[in-house]
């Protein structure tokens, strides 16, 4: 099963609160700004994923989609 995690940076305002939540600790702040101005999460741990939602279901901007490729 292959994880396929996705941040839109474009709704992302870089609050952190996925990689708080995220018991696996799959994301990591970006070094790169995005067009707000913050610096958004990226997956750096997408295999450790176990598909809790917890990142999606706490994200108030909707930036997260999860896709799973068996």
């Amino acid at each position: 099963m292959k994880v396929d995690i996705k941040i839109n940076e474009d709704f992302c305002k870089g609050c952190e609160i996925c990689i708080v939540v995220c018991p696996k600790k799959v994301y990591e702040k970006s070094k790169k700004l995005n067009k707000r101005g913050v610096y958004p999460p990226i997956p750096v741990n997408a295999d450790k994923c176990t598909l809790c939602n917890l990142c999606i279901l706490q994200c108030p901007d909707q930036a997260i989609s999860i896709d799973v490729q068996k």
